[in-house]
């Protein structure tokens, strides 16, 4: 039986699994090539060292989420269903959550930066036309949400055996009337 080609994807992949299952912590070589069924060697000669392999399990872990939220939108509710989108992700996929938010962001020195390289500005535009503010307002809006969301999932993603989802929820929806009344009150 010929041997099967281990690729550089095979190893990410695995890592992910890994990642996903057990934490970014568990991802060593040992453990890529139990999971592979394979030796260390094709894990070393693919991965010269352990961040370029972390950094594209980052990778994959955005796609995932990407995909996650993506199927769990209701889209005639975008901006709330989005924020709560996340906060189920935490709960259902707390290491993937943990992967995506630890992921260092390169060049960004501002929390401008930060709502720029992760969100869709179509939101904000939307949040803005739905609400008739002004569309810095929305993006404002939109960036106090995130920030409180991402703390909450964070919350949620390392407690054991974790908080009761409904509260999570409902302190987020709390925060998400009172950001939407301050965004409501600069537009008069």
């Amino acid at each position: 039986m010929p041997k099967q080609r281990i690729t550089k994807e095979m190893i990410v992949d695995a890592a992910f699994h890994i990642a996903r299952r057990s934490g970014m912590e568990n991802v060593l070589v040992k453990s890529i090539a139990d999971e592979m069924g394979c030796s260390v060697q094709p894990i070393y000669s693919y991965c010269k060292n352990m961040n370029g392999l972390r950094e594209a399990v980052g990778d994959k872990a955005r796609e995932f989420i990407h995909e996650y939220i993506i199927s769990h939108i209701d889209r005639n509710d975008l901006f709330r269903s989005t924020g709560r989108a996340y906060i189920q992700l935490a709960k259902e996929e707390p290491h993937v959550f943990k992967i995506f938010l630890l992921q260092e962001r390169k060049n960004v020195s501002s929390l401008k930066d930060v709502y720029e390289t992760e969100t869709n500005p179509q939101i904000a535009q939307t949040v803005a036309e739905d609400m008739n503010i002004s569309i810095k307002t929305a993006e404002q809006l939109h960036l106090n949400l995130l920030i409180y969301t991402i703390g909450l999932g964070m919350v949620l993603s390392a407690s054991s055996p974790g908080i009761p989802i409904d509260e999570i929820f409902l302190l987020q929806e709390q925060a998400h009337q009172a950001f939407v009344n301050d965004a409501l009150r600069k537009r008069d």
